[in-house]
């Protein structure tokens, strides 16, 4: 497994800072980037975040699945899923 992961269904007004406090929960967090459409720069509604090891990517899995954040229940990924890879 990879240490980077997909986020998915986030709030719009999800900001990385929220990311890296969130995911800071389950273990150390190298990276986070919230991806943003390139004309008007609002947030897309998924990110990714990369852990410090794959034990915490695991952790960060089984901890947020399906959590509440900001109003939405967040999928947590290993990968992309299949339908956001293509756009």
């Amino acid at each position: 497994m990879e240490n980077k992961l997909f986020v998915g269904n986030l709030s719009w007004d999800a900001v990385e800072d929220d990311l890296q406090e969130l995911f800071g929960k389950a273990g150390t967090v190298t990276e986070v980037a919230v991806m943003r459409d390139r004309f008007t720069g609002r947030a897309r509604g998924f990110a990714f975040v990369s852990m410090s090891s794959a034990e915490e990517a695991n952790e960060a899995i089984r901890q947020l699945e399906g959590q509440e954040f900001m109003g939405r229940a967040v999928g947590v990924l290993d990968k992309m899923p299949k339908m956001i890879a293509q756009f």
